[in-house]
């Protein structure tokens, strides 16, 4: 082992631990404004609001994360949540399964649309802006055939999984949480995550080291469409219906709280955890904003502006990473 690994360990955790902090530090700044702004703000209901609507976005933004490390972007989550959300709709009101055997269907549809954007992407060596731009349409266009356009009514059988707590903490966002853990650890600690993030950070280098990088994006992109069907089950079982409509423009929520949370669009670099803070601050900005009265139109401007600033914050500090100021 080389004597220097221990104390570059030590580095990056610790490195790791202050921009965890700082983002958490940047979660507090926007509860305690709030708060000032409407005495409405910070109450149990506000959290508990929070706490509910987060989960599958936390989940998405994980898959999210491996995809913008390897130096892609999938642009059918939004989609492929309301077709996996249709066919676990239809698999319990129209054909009359177990909630069980429903959730598998869902959850293997999101596998299939995975692989196919996989597949695609590694065989012809396409982008995979383009690859699942297609599948965003095709994905839509499926949950309107397969719900006849309709929204699917399911109740009692899915509901239960929203409402179960532990602790008082909701199933759903313990859920969550646990997927975080498990991909923060798989991103650190594990080969697959080193090749992902070599992957990002230089392909062609990584092929002439002698590792196949196909199978590598294969799976991330199988991950991240299982993970949005993940999502899937905890935005049912919160709505307790499937509707066709919903998930437009998820995509873009997803990617903008992971790019808050400091992944890299060129790839190469990211963090789970930081992803899901992310997803934090804008439910938190959203939140924040609906309690003191903002418009919608001025939610999406403040959000927007949001993402910009996160984006020219990243780049100076890497320019200060790299020692090049």
């Amino acid at each position: 082992m080389n004597p220097q690994e221990p104390g570059q360990r030590r580095r990056a955790l610790t490195g790791a631990v202050q921009e965890y902090l700082g983002m958490a530090g940047v979660v507090v700044a926007l509860v305690i404004v709030f708060s000032l702004m409407s005495p409405n703000f910070f109450s149990r209901l506000t959290f508990t609001m929070i706490a509910n609507q987060i989960p599958g976005s936390v989940i998405a933004a994980v898959g999210m994360t491996f995809v913008l490390i390897i130096a892609g972007i999938d642009l059918s989550v939004g989609s492929v949540l309301a077709f996996t959300s249709a066919v676990l709709g239809v698999c319990i009101v129209q054909y009359e399964m177990s909630v069980p055997v429903a959730i598998a269907a869902c959850l293997a549809t999101g596998v299939v649309c995975g692989a196919i954007n996989g597949f695609v992407t590694v065989k012809w060596q396409l982008p995979s802006f383009i690859v699942t731009l297609g599948m965003l349409e095709m994905a839509r266009g499926a949950t309107y055939l397969v719900t006849d356009s309709q929204t699917q009514y399911i109740g009692d059988p899915i509901e239960s999984i929203a409402e179960t707590a532990l602790l008082g903490v909701p199933l759903p966002f313990l859920l969550a949480l646990a997927i975080v853990i498990i991909g923060q650890l798989v991103l650190s600690y594990t080969v697959f995550g080193r090749y992902m993030i070599a992957i990002g950070t230089n392909e062609e280098a990584v092929r002439l080291s002698g590792i196949d990088p196909r199978p590598v994006k294969f799976s991330v992109f199988v991950v991240s469409s299982f993970l949005v069907s993940v999502a899937a089950v905890v935005h049912t079982s919160r709505l307790a219906s499937a509707d066709p409509n919903t998930g437009t423009g998820f995509e873009l929520q997803i990617i903008a709280a992971v790019v808050i949370g400091g992944t890299s669009l060129m790839g190469g670099r990211g963090s789970v955890v930081r992803s899901f803070f992310g997803v934090l601050i804008i439910a938190v900005l959203g939140s924040g904003l609906a309690v003191i009265g903002a418009s919608e139109h001025t939610k999406r401007l403040v959000t927007g502006a949001v993402i910009v600033a996160a984006v020219i914050l990243d780049y100076y500090r890497r320019r200060l990473k790299s020692g090049t100021e």
